[in-house]
């Protein structure tokens, strides 16, 4: 009796605690899901219309997680998924067109370029179905956002199940190539408006200083800026010389980059348009992209760093996808770059306080004669103006971040290259993406030589 006793008050016990367990992890599982909808959920009536920005802090926070979830893959699942003696679906997927390598390390480094393509194809993918329901619902960029990023987590583990040929290490490579080059040219709209940002924010700083020291101290900060961007640019191109110059390709590249800084720099310096501070953030930018297509070169003879993992171009590729990030972000003139219009979102309520103020005018105003025009059928004119204006814009920003995810793709494994110690066993793909890249950079120059010579030659036409 005393053992029957006992256990009827164990098991009261445990179905208590089982019962508190339940509660608790109900209140967690509550309190989690509020706060997740409060932090990513929609922050805005669904009434007001969207920008081409809208949902845009989400959006690169998905993409940070994205970025960390394919270093995790390169440098830690990869790795060891490659060297793993279990053989099974899973392992046989990811190292898929891998294991012709002879070298166990050229093996791992094909590997961890695959798991970097699963991440990021998974980036994209989410961030072009996002533009096409943007496309269909313009508000569709600020709700949901919950279920997006299960959704994002959902299509990164389903590419682990697919075998990396042809998927990854085909299509996607020549997909994500096309991209990054895409957005290298983008990336210098971002950059200059950075740069034009800079330069107003010291200069009005300037103009509003108490004293004349104080304005001439931020008119030699950007002065002073400027000497250190021009430096950095001519060591980075006496560096190139030292150490990627014996081919008749890395010289042109190397010669042509520091023709064309002094062109621009020049020009800039002749005429009203741009800033002596946009000019060197160009020329900066112009000699990064110029290192990065001679470290492809796959001829020894002139890149003595062959076949070694390029840690300068990752840091560099990273720290200007963050960047951008930052300027996709939080930069308030990000939405007159993407969209080109004013922000809908934050002029909606002005719009909305100046209708209801007119139409209270309206009312008080003591009317006689015939009234041909009511005010009802003026603000369905003006609501469907607004309607047509905020539809085509709010999937930009999703574009650009599909863009951004490529660039990273090909920073992380140097634009598909396979190589380590040494030893570049895909010579043919370094030499693309070195004339990619090259390209590239001539596209930037001449868009920005055209930005400061257009107001000259076409001095009637407004370039502002």
């Amino acid at each position: 009796r005393l053992d029957l006793k006992m256990g009827a008050v164990v098991s009261v016990f445990g179905s208590a605690a089982s019962f508190l367990a339940a509660g608790a992890a109900w209140c967690f599982c509550s309190a989690a899901g509020s706060l997740l909808a409060s932090c990513c959920g929609n922050d805005k009536s669904s009434d007001v219309p969207p920008s081409a920005t809208s949902g845009r802090k989400r959006s690169v926070l998905l993409l940070l997680i994205a970025l960390a979830l394919a270093l995790v893959f390169q440098y830690v699942v990869g790795p060891q998924v490659s060297r793993v003696s279990i053989d099974n679906y899973i392992t046989n997927a990811w190292t898929d067109g891998c294991l012709e390598y002879s070298n166990e390390d050229l093996q791992d480094r094909c590997v961890g370029n695959n798991g970097v393509y699963r991440a990021m194809s998974s980036a994209l993918l989410f961030f072009v179905l996002a533009a096409i329901a943007a496309c269909c619902k313009p508000t569709a960029n600020r709700e949901a956002w919950p279920a997006k990023y299960v959704l994002f987590i959902f299509l990164a583990v389903a590419t682990c199940f697919i075998p990396s040929e042809p998927v990854f290490s085909d299509v996607y490579l020549q997909i994500a190539r096309i991209g990054g080059v895409l957005f290298i040219i983008v990336q210098q709209i971002i950059i200059l408006d950075l740069a034009y940002n800079w330069n107003e924010s010291w200069v009005e700083k300037s103009n509003k200083a108490e004293s004349d020291r104080q304005s001439e101290q931020w008119l030699g900060a950007i002065l002073f800026s400027c000497i250190v961007l021009f430096l950095g640019s001519l060591v980075g191109i006496g560096l190139l010389f030292g150490f990627f110059t014996g081919c008749a390709t890395n010289d042109a590249f190397i010669s042509v980059t520091l023709i064309m800084s002094m062109v621009l720099t020049v020009t800039q310096l002749t005429s009203d348009e741009g800033s002596l501070l946009s000019s060197a953030v160009i020329v900066s930018y112009g000699v990064y992209l110029c290192y990065t297509a001679v470290a492809k070169n796959p001829n020894e003879q002139c890149n003595p760093f062959l076949g070694e993992e390029d840690i300068l171009g990752i840091s560099l590729g990273i720290g200007i996808t963050i960047i951008s990030l930052g300027w996709t972000g939080w930069s308030y003139t990000a939405e007159k770059r993407v969209d080109g219009e004013t922000d809908l979102e934050e002029n909606f309520v002005d719009e909305e306080n100046q209708a209801s103020k007119k139409r209270g005018e309206d009312e008080e105003r003591d009317v006689k004669g015939v009234v041909t025009t009511s005010s009802d059928a003026n603000d369905k004119e003006e609501d469907q103006q607004t309607e047509e204006k905020a539809k085509p814009v709010s999937w930009r920003i999703n574009i650009v971040l599909g863009l951004i995810s490529c660039f990273v793709a090909m920073v992380l494994t140097g634009w598909g290259s396979i190589a380590t110690g040494g030893n570049a066993a895909n010579p043919s793909v370094g030499r693309v993406s070195m004339w990619m890249i090259v390209a590239s950079q001539w596209i930037v120059y001449a868009l920005y030589t055209w930005t400061l010579v257009a107001p000259r030659l076409f001095p009637d036409r407004d370039f502002s």
